[in-house]
């Protein structure tokens, strides 16, 4: 089961949660936008504690919140909707497509961004400038609900507003392509993390599903489970006496495994996750 929350983000719930529609499962990119800046007068980039109240307090920003507000200069997110919920930062106009629901998700990303903004005396023009600190685990956050990496109406930078791509295919979107929408953000965006290599002669333990980890479930996955969270320093709680059967020792090394990989909160609880357990690389033999 993947994590409602992002893991290491801020949760700030706001409420007026919502159920999506079903379907191709989508992550929307955005830029606040929040200033209006050129070349020749930049303009210092708007504080994201200022966006953070914004979206998390203010109601014409609650009216418009999005999933995440990230800020790729420090990493800092904060989370306003689970991922199963509608978020709110979609235009969505009455009788046609019901943009803020249309996925079995749909994450909607609000980078902390306007073009020709400066920090610490540097100034960028496009968002894929700035350093992206907290991109590839946003990322892995994202695919981790089954959005491909894939742009189905185009890239940022040269996109279209294709309906039926939008119904039917799975992916990442730019507030640019999505249909009913009139703004031309987020123009660029950071390219996806490459694939880890398979290293060599080692093939991982692919993830079981959160179910298939019951107390009493004796196999030796565990085992090799087991391993790998003493070799991490978090297999201090083990206490059955067959390391291949999940005991209430296996629960307590994992859970202190997520912590060690910052989740927190309903993130850092039983059973494994698959971002967790991929994370983890519990061989095959």
């Amino acid at each position: 089961m993947s994590d409602l929350w992002l893991p290491g983000a801020e949760r700030l719930p706001i409420g007026n949660t919502a159920p999506t529609d079903g379907g191709p499962a989508k992550a929307i990119g955005h830029i606040t936008w929040d200033e209006n800046a050129t070349k020749a007068k930049p303009l210092d980039l708007v504080p994201y504690a200022n966006l953070r109240k914004y979206f998390g307090s203010n109601a014409a920003g609650r009216a418009v919140a999005p999933h995440i507000l990230w800020d790729p200069f420090t990493g800092k997110s904060v989370q306003f909707f689970p991922a199963n919920s509608r978020s709110l930062s979609l235009k969505d106009l009455s009788g046609g497509t019901r943009t803020n629901r249309a996925g079995s998700v749909v994450l909607q990303i609000e980078a902390l961004f306007f073009p020709w903004c400066r920090v610490g005396g540097k100034v960028y023009e496009a968002l894929d400038d700035t350093p992206g600190k907290g991109w590839d685990e946003l990322h892995a956050w994202v695919k981790s609900w089954g959005v491909p990496d894939v742009w189905p109406n185009g890239r940022p930078e040269s996109c279209t507003r294709n309906e039926k791509t939008w119904e039917t295919k799975a992916g990442w979107y730019p507030h640019k392509g999505v249909p009913e929408n009139d703004h031309t953000d987020p123009m660029s965006w950071f390219a996806f993390p490459a694939a880890p290599k398979p290293s060599t002669g080692t093939v991982y333990q692919a993830f079981p599903g959160s179910s298939w980890f019951s107390i009493g479930r004796t196999s030796q996955i565990v085992g090799r489970m087991h391993d790998r969270l003493v070799a991490e320093g978090c297999g201090k709680y083990q206490s059955s006496a067959n390391k291949n059967t999940v005991g209430s020792g296996d629960v307590a090394s994992y859970e202190a495994w997520q912590r060690k990989l910052k989740y927190t909160g309903s993130a850092a609880t039983w059973p494994p996750g698959k971002a967790s357990w991929d994370a983890l690389r519990v061989p095959t033999a």
